[in-house]
């Protein structure tokens, strides 16, 4: 090599190695990576973010939910709405104020809803389930009775 080629090929390679990465925009389902739940949701879920940032005040997200069998979610709603699509398992689903298992339907795998920011509903995953939702930022659960609210209990 001529040393002006190796001063420049160390130059370009020096200058990539300083660009961050860009983001990862493609996943297979071995390069998800679950961590907690946040805590205004009950302990037990494991949550991935897979695009966007769901905490940030705008931007779109996409996230997963993983949930042992009998997690639940108490009545609640959210400021935007949120796309729901059932990955494995089976999510129950129930409209109201009051959770009551006998009001709830059953989403297999492969099944989709998309709930508007009035609706209250609850949640409950029979067997091991994943959903994916998407939607806008910010992710907010309103709990229809604040004692519901994980993130208030000590």
């Amino acid at each position: 090599m001529k040393p002006p080629f190796l001063a420049i090929t160390l130059a370009l390679a020096a200058l990539l190695a300083a660009q961050p990465s860009p983001a990862q925009n493609a996943f297979t389902p071995d390069q998800v990576k679950y961590g907690p739940a946040p805590p205004f949701l009950p302990v037990g879920a494991q949550l991935a973010v897979l695009e966007g940032d769901p905490m940030a005040s705008s931007g779109d997200f996409t996230i997963r939910l993983k949930m042992p069998d009998g997690y639940k979610v108490a009545p609640h709603t959210h400021p935007s709405r949120e796309n729901v699509t059932v990955l494995s398992g089976t999510l129950k689903v129930g409209m109201g104020d009051q959770f009551d298992a006998s009001k709830m339907m059953s989403f297999g795998s492969g099944s989709f809803a998309y709930l508007d920011p009035s609706m209250h509903h609850y949640a409950m995953a029979s067997g091991a389930t994943v959903i994916q939702i998407h939607g806008a930022s910010p992710v907010k659960f309103n709990y229809i009775n604040p004692a519901d609210d994980p993130s208030m209990k000590k």
